[in-house]
């Protein structure tokens, strides 16, 4: 299993002074910081820094221009891999052309480290720019096929329901051939079976369910990949999961680091958003399923210590980070998305738990790998000198 990372660049309230100057010095320290905490994990072996594209989020995500960051990355970093998690693909959020352009661009900076993410946001964003939203799924699928159509063919054109296009070169053309892996993000069963069957990888996370909660969306995603049919001309079979990550010589570090102020802040505020946001815009099933959980935990209602120990969050020493990110590769997991930068977490801390995980954990997760790929090796070898012995032998 690899670690990758996932950043929304978060600049958590209250801030310092009034409007402009709280928000814009706030922006200024978390753009900044990010990047060095990015640059940092480079140098320590995580294998895809995942930049979200969301837009009008207050207090959290305020990054809407991924590829303007990616891009920066690009010229800063050496081995990362460069993922856009994700784009907001239906039309009304982008013009295809434009998105061609964007992850193609930087692609070519970065010699080819773009892993392209596609999904549709959530009723909040999508009201904002007049998304169709029942059709947004049949939308976000069929840009990404124009997407790569507009790579493939030197010139392109397109006349059909939702796009009047005249036979134009789109450039640039990306530095990958024939392009950059595609994943999808999806997060419930239904979405999973749609990645799979598009053959993209699947990018979910497990902040507020339990882990063991995970699996069944993940085999509805394997059991869709048995049968796929490309979306594009890449197929992928991987799974991302992002959660909220801290890793610390000590626990007791824990309080000193303001962890669990951190993790308080991520989920209260998550809910209050959704309360505020995002409720209004949801049919009313959707708002029933879910009203009961955000409520919760707008509430307060909830005891951190419980996403500790159902595996929600990964957090401790980089013994039990290792023992936690195995239950997740036993799920089903190939990449953990680390969250590591979320609420009041100095900076300093944060690339220390990017420096423990990188030395110490890291290097135990690709010989644990390893071990077990050695381990099925001689099971095969030994089935096959079963079936290969004759009676008696």
């Amino acid at each position: 299993m690899e670690l990758g990372l996932l950043y929304e660049f978060d600049v958590p309230q209250p801030w310092a002074g009034e409007h402009p100057w709280g928000q814009r010095t706030a922006e200024r320290q978390a753009y900044k910081e990010c990047i060095e905490q990015i640059v940092h994990a480079d140098k320590h072996g995580f294998h895809t820094v995942w930049c979200v594209e969301h837009h009008f989020r207050e207090n959290r995500s305020h990054m809407p221009s991924n590829e303007v960051v990616l891009g920066a990355l690009s010229q800063i970093t050496k081995d990362i891999k460069l993922g856009f998690g994700v784009t907001l693909a239906p039309h009304e959020f982008i013009h295809p052309a434009r998105l061609a352009e964007k992850v193609a661009t930087v692609d070519l900076l970065s010699q080819g480290r773009v892993e392209w993410g596609i999904g549709r946001s959530t009723p909040m964003e999508q009201t904002a720019f007049k998304v169709d939203r029942p059709r947004s799924k049949e939308k976000m699928r069929h840009a990404a096929r124009t997407v790569v159509g507009m790579w493939e063919q030197e010139i392109y054109e397109e006349h059909s329901e939702f796009l009047d296009f005249p036979a134009r070169m789109v450039t640039p053309k990306p530095y990958q051939f024939p392009h950059p892996p595609v994943w999808m993000a999806a997060n419930a069963e239904e979405g999973a079976r749609i990645a799979g069957g598009d053959g993209c990888g699947l990018l979910c996370f497990t902040l507020l369910q339990p882990l063991g909660k995970l699996k069944p969306v993940i085999d509805a995603y394997r059991e869709a990949q048995q049968t796929a049919k490309p979306l594009t001309s890449i197929h992928t079979n991987k799974v991302g999961a992002y959660t909220l990550v801290h890793c610390a010589e000590s626990r007791r570090d824990f309080e000193q680091n303001r962890l669990w102020d951190s993790m308080w802040w991520w989920y209260k505020g998550q809910a209050e958003f959704h309360m505020k946001w995002e409720l209004a815009n949801m049919d009313e099933e959707a708002r029933n399923a879910f009203f009961p959980l955000i409520q919760k935990f707008s509430q307060g209602r909830f005891q951190l210590n419980e996403f500790d120990k159902e595996d929600m969050v990964i957090v401790g020493t980089p013994d039990e980070c290792f023992e936690k990110l195995v239950k997740y590769e036993e799920a089903g997991v190939d990449q953990v998305l680390c969250y590591l930068n979320f609420g009041y977490l100095p900076h300093a801390a944060v690339l220390r738990s990017i420096e423990l995980l990188g030395t110490e954990v890291i290097p135990r997760l690709k010989k644990h790998r390893a071990n077990r790929i050695a381990e099925g090796l001689t099971a095969q070898i030994e089935h096959y000198r079963s079936l290969s012995a004759g009676p008696g032998e």
